[in-house]
């Protein structure tokens, strides 16, 4: 199995993180990588630089003012006098700023702002490179599905809180769904996302809600009592143009591996009922019970017996990397799910 890795995705190194009330250094570091790169070395996994993919690869999720914003305005921000070393908002466009016609601004303030959902997705100048290299990574590993074959982007951002044209939850570019269109773009007919993250996948929902072609299944903590709090709801099943492709399996706090076992064997039932030829896995180790934002408590077993359900898809299977913390864990965690999916 080929792991697609850019060591830039190194640089982006983002400090800033709001926790209840509290400024604290950022869980998104880059050591996260350094972890999984060390298993996958480990692993005698062949681990290769993702090719530069056309522009257009990016396009096919994400609008081009979006992309320019995170690539261009890290220099307009450091520009402006008393600018502080990271992008972070002051305020979003609200639903009744929205409801009144609002639109993009004409600074960075607000571009902020309105490119961003919340205030976790800091921004300085290494974000672009980094978050353009993880999607490249998706680009290769959709490759690699489309000839039959396991593999694994280790993106680095995560990328499923991202919108179409909006940043999240550490995410800029959506890199699952970048995979999943590429799937698309080279033939299959329908793609699975299944997306493990203990975290609600709100923006690859977003991205998919009215499609049919693309089958979206998240197990995931409850957002009545978590991270993205207003959507990841079971009663979520897509609009009218793609009623039924998107199954959202809430778990509540403390769940252990037997329910969150079933909640992915029953989204495996989903992908195999809608007739899915490839399949996209956001891989989050988040749910482990050694997480530092810990919500699941699923074991190291239980990943393995995860990456075993999904593996008993048949399918070839784009890995892409998205949350999970415990830089001292995650290593490991992704050596069991890899002995699960492979055998």
């Amino acid at each position: 199995m080929k792991v697609f890795w850019d060591p830039v995705q190194l640089s982006h190194a983002p400090q800033f993180f709001l926790q209840r009330g509290v400024v604290k250094r950022n869980f998104e570091v880059p050591e996260r990588a350094e972890a999984l790169l060390e298993a996958s070395r480990q692993m005698g996994l062949e681990i290769v630089a993702p090719p530069r993919a056309d522009r257009g690869a990016l396009l096919e999720v994400h609008p081009a003012a979006y992309l320019d914003f995170l690539r261009d305005a890290p220099a307009v921000w450091a520009a402006m006098p008393d600018a502080g070393p990271e992008l972070v908002p002051n305020v979003h466009p609200s639903p009744e700023m929205l409801a009144n016609g609002a639109r993009p601004s004409a600074t960075v303030i607000g571009q902020v702002g309105w490119f961003t959902a919340d205030t976790a997705c800091p921004i300085t100048a290494q974000t672009w490179p980094s978050a353009e290299a993880a999607a490249f990574g998706a680009v290769a590993a959709a490759g690699e599905v489309a000839l039959g074959r396991h593999a694994y982007a280790l993106g680095r951002p995560p990328g499923h809180h991202a919108y179409a044209a909006r940043a999240g939850g550490h995410c800029y570019l959506n890199n699952a769904a970048i995979a999943a269109e590429r799937l698309r773009g080279l033939g299959a007919s329908r793609v699975g996302i299944i997306d493990i993250d203990s975290h609600h996948g709100n923006g690859t929902q977003s991205i998919f809600w009215d499609r049919d072609d693309v089958v979206f299944v998240s197990v995931h903590g409850d957002p009545n009592g978590y991270y993205p709090w207003y959507v990841g709801h079971a009663g979520e099943r897509g609009g009218a143009a793609g009623l039924g492709a998107n199954l959202n399996l809430p778990l509540p706090r403390g769940t252990t591996d037997e329910l969150w076992l079933n909640a992915i064997a029953a989204g495996v039932r989903k992908l195999r009922a809608r007739g899915c030829e490839a399949v996209v896995v956001s891989l989050g180790f988040d749910a482990s019970v050694d997480e530092p934002l810990s919500f699941l408590s699923v074991s190291a077993e239980g990943f393995a017996l995860a990456g075993e359900a999904i593996g008993e898809l048949h399918l070839p299977c784009a890995l892409v990397q998205e949350g999970g913390y415990n830089v001292s864990a995650i290593g490991g965690l992704l050596k069991r799910f890899m002995e699960g999916l492979v055998g």
